[in-house]
C-alpha cells in the first residue's frame, strides 16, 4: 500500500486495538493471538489499525507495534492524543511516546481523542489547572500541522467531534481527513447532522463501537446479562452501571433488546451470525469509510471479514432501521453515549 495515498485505500473493516496489551477493561490479551490477528488481517487485505495512548496505558500501542514488525508498509496505523495533552509541547511529546511504543518513525494518522473542552478533559486528568485552562484548539492543530510537516504523521484526524467542534477545527486546519465516531444499529445519532456535514467537508467517517461492546453480537439476551462495566452507556438505565454510569437517564433497554431479538431472527433466516448482520448494516452506509471492530483471535476476525462480504436485502435493512428507530428517538441525536444528553462532550 502506498501510504501517501492511503486514504483512498482504507479497508472497509479496521482492527480496533483497545484490548491489545491487556488491561482492566477488557481483561488479559495473549500477544500470540494479537500477532495472529494482525498477520491474518494484513493477509486478507485489512490495513486499518486503530489504537491510542490511553488504551491500557500505552500497552495497546506496544502490542500492536510488536505484531506489525515486518508488516509496517502494509498497515495504516492510527493513534490518538488526550485533549488534556493537546498543548503544543505536550502533544508533540505524546506523539513521540506513541511512536516509541509502536517502534515506528511515523503514524499514518494522529487524532485528538476527544474535543478540547473542560468536561471532556475531566475524563483524562484531575489536574485543576488543565481543566481551568485547557489547550487552545488553534494551538493543538498548529502542533499537528508541525508534526505533519516533520513527517511524523501523514494525516490529521479527530475523534468524537460534533458539528460546532468540527467547524472550529476546520477553521484552523483545512486538512482534517477523518472524524472517528460511534455508529451502529442502536447508536445512530450521527445520521442527523454529523454525517451530512462530514460529507460536505470531504471528511471521512471511521465508525467505532460497531458491535456496541458485544450487545450487537447477540451475546446478551437481556440487559441483566450485560456486565455492569459495559452497561454504563445511555442505552441502559442509570442504575445498571453499578456506580459507573454518569448519564442519569432512563435508558432504552426494552427497545434495545427488542431490536437485538429481531437481529437474532433475521440472522437465522439469512444463515449468518448476529455480529455479521450488525457489521453488514454499518458497512451498507456509504458514508462510513471504515468500521472498526475488535477481534480477540483469528476466529473472531474471520467472522468479521465475512460480514464485509454480506450484502443485506433492502427489506432486511428496512426492518432493522424501523426497529432501531425507537432507540434513536429515545436517545436523541447526541453521539456522546456516556454523558447526560444535555451535557454532552460532543456538540
Amino acid at each position: 500500500m502506498n501510504n501517501d495515498n492511503g486514504l483512498d485505500k482504507l479497508s472497509r473493516i479496521g482492527i480496533g486495538c483497545w484490548a491489545f496489551g491487556g488491561g482492566e477493561y477488557w481483561g488479559d490479551q495473549n500477544q500470540k493471538d494479537v500477532d495472529d490477528v494482525v498477520r491474518m488481517a494484513v493477509e486478507k487485505g485489512l490495513n486499518v489499525f486503530d489504537t491510542a495512548r490511553m488504551y491500557n496505558d500505552g500497552a495497546s500501542e506496544v502490542s500492536l507495534g510488536k505484531a506489525l514488525r515486518g508488516l509496517r508498509d502494509r498497515a495504516f496505523v492510527i493513534s490518538k492524543v488526550s485533549p488534556a495533552r493537546a498543548y503544543r509541547k505536550a502533544l508533540k511529546e505524546e506523539c513521540e511516546n506513541s511512536l516509541r511504543n509502536l517502534g515506528m518513525d511515523y503514524l499514518d494518522m494522529y487524532m485528538i481523542h476527544w474535543p478540547i473542552n473542560p468536561q471532556g478533559i475531566r475524563h483524562f486528568t484531575g489536574d485543576p489547572d488543565i481543566i481551568a485552562r485547557p489547550p487552545a484548539t488553534e494551538e493543538a492543530f498548529a502542533a499537528l500541522d508541525e508534526l505533519k510537516k516533520e513527517g511524523k504523521i501523514r494525516h490529521i484526524g479527530v475523534s468524537n467531534y460534533g458539528i460546532r467542534q468540527l467547524k472550529e477545527a476546520v477553521s484552523f486546519c483545512s486538512g482534517i481527513a477523518v472524524n472517528e465516531m460511534p455508529y451502529n444499529i442502536i447508536s445512530r445519532a450521527i445520521e442527523a447532522e454529523i454525517m451530512p456535514y462530514c460529507a460536505e467537508q470531504g471528511i471521512r467517517i471511521i465508525s467505532s463501537m460497531t458491535l456496541q461492546q458485544g450487545v450487537l453480537a447477540g451475546i446478551y439476551r437481556t440487559a441483566d446479562d450485560v456486565p455492569p462495566h459495559q452497561a454504563h452507556s445511555r442505552h441502559f438505565a442509570q442504575e445498571r452501571g453499578n456506580g459507573v454510569s454518569r448519564h442519569y437517564e432512563a435508558g432504552a433497554e426494552e427497545d434495545v433488546f427488542r431490536t437485538v431479538a429481531l437481529l437474532r431472527e433475521l440472522s437465522e433466516e439469512l444463515g449468518v451470525s448476529v455480529a455479521q448482520l450488525s457489521v453488514a448494516w454499518v458497512l451498507a452506509n456509504p458514508r462510513i469509510t471504515t468500521a472498526l471492530i475488535g477481534s480477540r483471535n483469528e476466529k473472531e476476525l474471520d467472522e468479521n471479514i465475512r460480514a464485509s462480504e454480506l450484502a443485506l436485502p433492502a427489506d432486511v435493512m428496512e426492518k432493522i432501521d424501523r426497529a432501531s428507530l425507537a432507540v434513536l428517538e429515545k436517545l436523541g441525536n447526541s453521539p456522546d453515549y456516556y454523558e447526560n444528553s444535555k451535557e454532552s462532550r460532543i456538540y
